[in-house]
Parts: structure tokens; sequence; C-alpha cells
């Protein structure tokens, strides 16, 4: 098959979430199988890329088209993307390809890409990644967006890909029927965790004690992640155990600053470490000298939970997110969104090394039999081919 993926971002821009992650592991495993795999994404990250702009590169096996944007500052600021190049792209290619997979549909990118596709019978997915939302929790851009383009995009798209029954439900709000919504969870490659760091490298570089526990939070620093309420937990906390930190990795999304003034203002800047971004190995070694890996809120099928897993890393999240049955109780647990629940989860694992050690081997189980790319990628592959044959 020849296939396009549209996605905002790809790598190696990872500030922008795991979204990018997860569309260079598909676009790897598909190539793998034997078939003609072509991005269309933009040069914006943190800074532009330093790729070669508008023309097809190879990135392991993947043909890459960076398009660059007029204005950067607006796909940061304002997520808005200005691919200008891409009209005089995908005029001549559009027709080239067997099947189009369009990941997070709120986007300049897909408008165009929608538009082509229709026009020349080119059958497509969509994928949301999270961020469909019905229509009383959207924001403003989102919901004149939808009433534009979005609701378009989705009611065109041969079949729509939900991470999550809750998702899935989401679509259904939106209108979307709930025969051509198909729930393909995420996944993970696992040859990057079959030789995880030695225990201790990440509490070294960061001065950590190895007899202090820590709990970790690895994301972008946004808003909507929940952090505040982690570091009010931890204040908490840290009442009770003398021997603990709580170290949040990730890149600044707009969060950062007032994070640390709240740290700040809690008396907490002695046992709390902004790292900044972290990625590969220094990742892996945080999730490997951690107790318990916690995200308070979130949206769709997060990859930092598979990455947690496969470290044998316990979890702690929140019902603040999308329904993901396979944790509570499982690799960790699913609590209410406020200080007392979050807090109780958090010391229920720190202080039990029998339930911490029980969490860990049931989540490097699950994400072998259950969450890798080449399933994942199988299933999507099965897609594409309805969607070919539903179009003749």
């Amino acid at each position: 098959m020849n296939i396009l993926q549209v996605s905002h971002s790809f790598y190696p821009c990872l500030d922008a979430g795991g979204v990018v992650r997860v569309v260079y592991e598909i676009s790897k495993e598909l190539v793998a199988k034997g078939h003609n795999v072509t991005v269309y994404t933009t040069d914006g990250c943190t800074k532009r890329l330093n790729v070669e702009k508008n023309v097809g590169v190879s990135v392991d096996g993947i043909k890459v088209y960076y398009f660059r944007n007029l204005s950067n500052k607006l796909r940061i600021k304002l997520k808005i993307a200005t691919p200008y190049h891409l009209f005089r792209v995908i005029k001549k290619e559009i027709k080239n390809f067997d099947v189009i997979h369009i990941h997070e549909h709120r986007t300049i990118l897909a408008v165009v890409v929608h538009h082509y596709a229709k026009k020349y019978g080119v059958p497509y997915v969509v994928q949301a990644h999270g961020s469909v939302m019905p229509i009383f929790q959207k924001s403003l851009f989102k919901k004149v967006f939808d009433k534009i383009w979005g609701q378009k995009i989705l009611n065109d798209a041969s079949k729509v890909i939900a991470l999550t029954k809750t998702e899935s439900e989401q679509y259904q709000k939106m209108g979307v029927p709930e025969d051509k919504i198909e729930i393909v969870p995420n996944g993970i490659n696992l040859s990057e965790y079959q030789n995880l760091p030695r225990k201790g490298q990440f509490k070294k570089k960061y001065g950590i004690k190895n007899s202090e526990k820590v709990i970790l939070y690895l994301g972008r620093l946004h808003k909507t992640k929940g952090i505040d309420l982690l570091i009010k937990t931890f204040s908490e906390i840290s009442k009770e155990l003398d021997n603990v930190k709580l170290v949040i990795a990730g890149p600044d999304d707009g969060f950062l600053t007032y994070l640390k003034d709240l740290s700040t203002n809690l008396m907490l800047n002695n046992n709390l470490i902004f790292t900044g971004p972290i990625y590969k190995n220094e990742k892996r070694a945080a999730y490997v000298d951690a107790d318990v890996f916690v995200t308070p809120s979130f949206s769709g099928f997060p990859m930092t939970f598979l990455e947690s897993c496969a470290c044998g890393t316990p979890i702690v999240t929140t019902s603040n997110g999308n329904n993901l049955s396979w944790i509570n109780n499982e690799v960790g647990f699913v609590v209410g969104y406020d200080v007392n629940h979050l807090n109780h989860a958090i010391l229920d694992i720190v202080r039990n090394e029998e339930l911490k050690f029980k969490f860990g081997k049931n989540g490097k189980d699950i994400v072998i039999k259950k969450f890798n790319w080449n399933k994942v990628s199988k299933t999507l592959e099965n897609i594409y081919k309805t969607c070919m044959e539903n179009m003749k």
C-alpha cells in the first residue's frame, strides 16, 4: 500500500508530545511490513526544525515532507500551522496514495488533505488522539473550527480511530456512527526496554540519595495536566515522609513559572526537582528510579503510561481522564481527582514494597501481551484495507 500519514508535528520534534512518537512508530512498522509510507508535516517545533524543507526526505525509510511554516510564532503560541508549500505537493501526489491517516484533525494540514482526498476519491481515516471532546467541553476555537471544517472531516472519513471506549463515546456525541469507529490503543517499542539503565543512575545525576523515594511526573508542563494538584498533594505527603522527592520532567508548555511559584509558596524547593525535557535513556533511567509514576489528568491514551509499565514502575492517575480499565488495581490506581485520594494512593505504593513489585511485574507483562507496535500496525493494516475495499 501507498500510505500517507498527516501530522501537525513529526520526529524529531519530541517536545510536541506523544502523537509525534505514535506517528513515527507506526510509520516505521508499516515500512518494515513492506508498505510505502509518506508523512506530511511541518517544520514547527519549539524552534524550527533543522531539516530540509518542502521536499521529500528519508527518515528511517519514511518519506517525510517538512513543510515550512510561514510563521513559527503562530505554530507555537496558537498551534496554527501555515504550510504554504503543501498545496503544490498535494495537488501532484494525492492521487498516488491508497489510503490516508489524518492525526489530530483540527489543523490546517487536515483541512487541505480532506479537501483533496474527497476531490480525488482517496479514502482516509481520522485519529483525534484524545482531542475530539464533546461539544460542552470544547474551547471556542474548537467549536468554530468544527462548525466550518471539523465536522465535515469526521463525517467524510471512511473510519475513525479511538484510543479508548471513552473516546469512542465522544466521537458518537459528535455524530459519528458507532460502526465507523475502531478502537486501537497506543503501543510501545519493546526493543527500547530490553536493556534498561542501571538503578541509581538518574538519582545520582540529580543528587537524590539512594534511600529517598521518588514520585515522578513526566510529560508536557501544561495547565490541563493537573501538575498543580500533584504539587499540592506532595506538600501533604512530605509532611508524613522525610525521605521523598518529587521529580517533574518535561518541556514547558506555558505552566512552568506558575508551578515553580507554587512550589516556593508551599516551601517544597528542597524536595522538588524540575529537570526540563528528558529523552531516550535518561527518560528510561527516570522511570527505573521512580517508585511511582503520577499523571493526575490526561486525555486519550498517554504513551507515558506504557513507558512506565515497560520499566516496571507503578502508575497513579485519576478519574479526570479517559477510562483505562487495565490500570486500576492491576498496574496501579485510578482515584478521585483531589488531594486526599491522590495522597492515599501514592503513599500506599511508596510504603508497600510488595504492592510496588506486584504492579511493576503486571505492567511489564501487559505491555508485552497487549500494547506493542507490531500488534497495533497489523490492526491498522486491516483498517486501511477495509477503507480501500469500501471505496471500490
